[in-house]
């Protein structure tokens, strides 16, 4: 059974942890060597993770007893509207659903903050089938898609899918 907590800015170095183990793995048919590097350091260095937290966005850590299996990320992203950033979990604990128990605690810790129905947006790449397949199966659609410059001569090649909740 998994618990949550909301992580602090302490856990910059877990977080980043936790995203070299599951990243790279998820990309690696995916994106060159190279982007992944490039994008571990632009989303994943701590420096990155801290100003990610102090800009609004919410990490949210599962645990399989004391172990960290995973992390969702959500932010807020005008009105009515949340993105929910990054949703990983460590290979270990992939097909225990706790993918579905971070999404759902995504959700719950939207409507805590925002009991309003609004709007939950997010990007996943077009090629990720894997994790296309999962979000449709929580019950997200695709709203509509873009390339999208990450710097360095790099894209993000994303479907944007979404729920109203």
């Amino acid at each position: 059974m998994f618990t949550i907590r909301k992580a602090t800015t302490e856990d910059c170095a877990l977080i980043r942890k936790l995203a070299q183990q599951v990243f790279p793995l998820t990309y690696r048919d995916i994106l060159t060597p190279e982007q992944t590097d490039y994008m571990m350091d632009w989303m994943y260095s701590e420096a990155n993770i801290l100003r990610q937290m102090h800009e609004g966005h919410v990490y949210l850590l599962a645990y399989e007893e004391c172990e960290a299996a995973g992390y969702v990320s959500v932010r807020p992203d005008g009105k009515d509207l949340f993105h929910l950033e990054k949703i990983y979990v460590l290979p270990y604990f992939q097909g225990a659903h706790c993918g579905s128990f971070l999404f759902r605690q995504a959700i719950r810790y939207i409507k805590e903050v925002h009991p309003a129905p609004c709007r939950m947006e997010l990007n996943v790449n077009r090629h990720n089938e894997h994790a296309l397949r999962f979000y449709r199966r929580m019950g997200m659609t695709q709203a509509r898609e873009g390339d999208f410059p990450i710097g360095n001569g790099y894209y993000m090649n994303d479907y944007i899918m979404a729920m109203d909740i």
